[in-house]
């Protein structure tokens, strides 16, 4: 029977992709929703951008081994990112109205600027998409008993079905029907589990000493770390494509704006769910989480709950990684089709477009799945994904938005320097967090570059005019209805 309603959630899915499919009638439609997402649909895209596989399996399972201070990544700089982009960079940048954010830096920056940005971003969701394409393959092997690697294979094949027809209309429509799905079979979960350990207040005075700890002891390698921790995801994550999809999606300035806020509420708010569940998890059921440590809640669930449980925990988890993982495809399939393939395509109708970006949305799955099948742990796969955003493009897009006098020279240069530095740190092992060090150095190219550009050398900042492109006007439509 759980096997039947695993199937019938599998077919639902492609089903709704069908449907959005219908919304779908050119590039905007398909990138953006044709910015006509509604409140409810905006926030709760918003709260799925990541809450998959990370959150739910690996998350947790490193929460149960080191604490609150294991998790400050994720789900706290989740949530600072969410914050942090309805505070400052959702008005700005759903002014502009583009499509991605390689049209933010060509048209800030130029040709050059667009085509470097979109070499960095797209491999950095590589990573990402794999680890959800993993997590759907042990799902489906707990569940059934097929393979991983057949799991892997189906999984992906379900969420490039609906991705590939129905764009971002099927991913937000998606993300609401799995939001509500991942709500109510996390809190039921956690109410069973608590019940069954004596209660939450049992559970939680049964933890070791300084568990719950939220700083670190004052140690410089203990405050680098955690500081890195804050903003791998929660500044790394700002200039990256699948929040800006979703935020540039809303109908409104006011519903970007108010939906980022929403999100980073509702995301931290749910994140604790699966916290508390496998803290419950490993005190009724120890020699579960003494196996796998990723594999306790799904085999606690398999092993010692009704149907009931089982068919809601499950269909909140298969919602989770599978809304995560299509709008990880969505953005940088976007990316590739707007920013890499168009600009050397001649006047290409919406047709056309539209047939590119459902091929890149092929391709970027096949890249992924190649990464799945040969790694099969989940934090490994997305440690990096997003750090690398954070030491080559966070440092343009803040001086693009925010600093006038910021130069073509000087954004290139802080993309390639930050990475480079980024790369041998982690090459070289050093102590010291590679993101802070890579970020560190973005910043001082930024303005090496910028002096070199003033003094006559590098390349002058291009216009959208001469690097062929338009800008569209800036709208502002902050009294709109939210």
């Amino acid at each position: 029977m759980l096997g039947i309603s695993v199937i019938l959630y599998l077919l639902v899915t492609i089903l709704i992709g069908a449907i959005a499919s219908r919304f779908v009638s050119d590039s905007k439609d398909y990138v953006l929703a044709g910015r006509r997402l509604p409140l409810f649909l905006a926030s709760s895209a918003l709260f799925a951008t990541w809450f998959g596989s990370e959150t739910l399996l690996g998350a947790s399972s490193r929460f149960v081994d080191e604490g609150l201070l294991g998790v400050i990544e994720d789900p706290f700089g989740a949530a600072l990112c969410l914050f942090l982009v309805g505070l400052f960079f959702a008005k700005p940048l759903y002014r502009m109205n583009i499509l991605t954010f390689g049209d933010f830096y060509r048209n800030r920056f130029g040709r050059r600027a667009e085509v470097v940005s979109s070499l960095f971003m797209i491999p950095s969701y590589f990573g990402w998409i794999a680890a959800q394409f993993v997590a759907l393959g042990i799902i489906l092997h707990s569940l059934t008993d097929l393979p991983v690697s057949t799991g892997i294979l189906l999984g992906a094949g379900v969420v490039v079905v609906y991705t590939t027809i129905g764009g971002m209309w099927a991913i937000s429509l998606t993300d609401f029907l799995q939001t509500i799905l991942i709500v109510l079979g996390l809190a039921y979960l956690v109410w069973d589990l608590s019940g069954k350990a004596g209660g939450l207040e049992t559970v939680l005075a049964g933890t070791k000493p300084g568990f719950f700890r939220f700083v670190p002891e004052l140690e410089f390698k203990s405050v680098l770390v955690y500081i890195a921790a804050w903003m791998t995801i929660g500044l790394g994550s700002i200039p990256q494509q699948d929040i800006f999809q979703r935020v540039m999606a809303s109908k409104s300035e006011k519903v970007a704006i108010y939906s980022s806020l929403l999100g980073a509420l509702f995301y931290l708010s749910v994140a604790m769910l699966p916290l508390l569940a496998v803290l419950c998890a490993r005190k009724v059921y120890p020699e579960i989480a003494a196996e796998d440590a990723q594999m306790i809640l799904p085999k606690t669930v398999l092993t010692h709950t009704g149907l009931f449980t089982q068919v809601l925990f499950f269909g909140a988890l298969l919602s989770a990684v599978m809304s995560t993982a299509s709008g990880a495809i969505l953005a940088p399939a976007s990316v590739l089709g707007e920013n890499v393939v168009r600009p050397f395509l001649k006047n290409p109708d919406e047709k056309k477009l539209l047939r590119i970006l459902r091929i890149s949305v092929v391709v970027i799955t096949l890249v992924s799945l190649a990464m799945a099948v040969t790694k099969s742990n989940i934090y490994e796969l997305v440690s990096q994904a997003s750090a690398l955003s954070l030491v080559s493009l966070f440092v343009p897009l803040v001086a693009g938005l925010f600093r006038k006098r910021t130069t073509s020279t000087g954004a290139v240069a802080s993309m390639i320097v930050g990475f480079i530095v980024w790369l041998f740190w982690n090459i070289i092992e050093i102590e010291t967090p590679a993101s802070i060090s890579g970020l560190a150095a973005s910043w001082v190219a930024l303005y090496f570059g910028d002096a070199l550009e003033k003094k006559g050398y590098g390349f002058p900042t291009e216009t959208p005019a001469e690097n062929g492109q338009q800008t569209a006007p800036a709208t502002s439509d902050s009294g709109s209805s939210v």
